[in-house]
């Protein structure tokens, strides 16, 4: 079971999907866990989700370290389908609670009163794929389950 878990093949192009979703939920997560990059950090993230979107708190914490720690997964190419649906599951839960209040297309304009929900489906694509397909070429998935064979 764990061992299909980690299969995938050496395609090239689940790891450029893998690399760019990892970096870009790397760095937010960074936000929230560190406050990185103008983020604001575990406690400002913790009281944002608790406080004022009334979010459990033990959820509130999975949804940082699916951010974070998924991320750094989809980067390595470690246990790349469960840090894909924690993302995926992050996103969905985004999109039901915020931003389909503001519709598809991102605030470019800034007319809107939020954002868009046209990000959110880009990443679940991009999770759905990798959760169906894995980590592919230079990941530590491949790594382990072609040295098994």
């Amino acid at each position: 079971m764990f061992r299909k878990l980690l299969a995938t093949s050496n395609d090239w192009t689940l790891t450029l999907l893998r690399l760019v979703m990892g970096v870009i939920f790397f760095a937010h997560g960074a936000q929230k866990t560190f406050g990185w990059f103008g983020g604001y950090g575990f406690s400002g993230t913790m009281g944002f989700f608790t406080q004022m979107m009334h979010i459990p708190a033990p959820f509130a914490f999975l949804a940082i370290c699916a951010e974070f720690l998924g991320g750094l997964g989809l980067i390595l190419g470690a246990l790349g389908r469960i840090a894909a649906f924690g993302i995926a599951c992050n996103m969905v839960v985004a999109v039901l609670m915020v931003h389909h209040n503001f519709g598809l297309f991102m605030n470019w304009s800034g007319q809107q009163k939020g954002e868009g929900f046209e990000y959110h489906l880009l990443a679940i694509a991009i999770a759905v794929v990798l959760m169906a397909r894995g980590s592919g070429a230079f990941s530590v998935d491949r790594a382990l389950t072609s040295a098994a064979e």
